[in-house]
């Protein structure tokens, strides 16, 4: 039981690091997926309607914004929990940055071949414009979660 409260605050710190990257890439003016999207996305499921020929003319959900932002940290914990399967307890005593980093890489799969399709952008953004600077900023995005898993052990093992 010790071990998931680790791993649950590992999730919302690597997380609460992407946030903080999208926050200040605001500051630039440099757009990021809105959550909202998640939120309608997830909130056509009952419906079964999981994919979209575009999210953003899909109807939307009532409470998406909200649905989207927990969904978020939901994922985030659960690509911690991931990493915590194939690397074990070892990892949360002594966290590795390599393998964080290349965990946090490899998660970018699942916005590229799931989520962006569904969403009807295509595979790795390929239906929207410019998608070789969206499929960049998705591997930083992930780049800079994989970097939050490590800090965030880093930080928890200091408890």
């Amino acid at each position: 039981m010790y071990n998931v409260l680790k791993i649950v605050l590992i999730g919302i710190g690597a997380t609460l690091t992407v946030d903080i990257w999208i926050y200040v890439l605001g500051l630039f003016n440099i757009k990021s997926l809105d959550y909202r999207f998640v939120g309608r996305w997830i909130g056509n499921f009952p419906k079964g309607k999981f994919f979209h020929q575009n999210i953003i003319a899909t109807e939307p959900v009532k409470g998406e914004l909200v649905i989207g932002w927990i969904a978020h940290y939901v994922i985030g914990i659960n690509f911690a929990f991931f990493l915590f399967l194939f690397c074990g307890k070892e990892w949360i005593q002594n966290p590795q940055i390599y393998s964080a980093v290349f965990w946090g890489i490899l998660t970018v799969v699942a916005p590229l071949f799931i989520m962006q399709p569904a969403f009807g952008f295509g595979i790795a953004s390929s239906n929207l414009s410019k998608p070789n600077i969206r499929r960049i900023k998705s591997l930083l995005t992930h780049l800079i979660y994989g970097i939050g898993l490590y800090i965030a052990a880093f930080l928890v093992k200091q408890f």
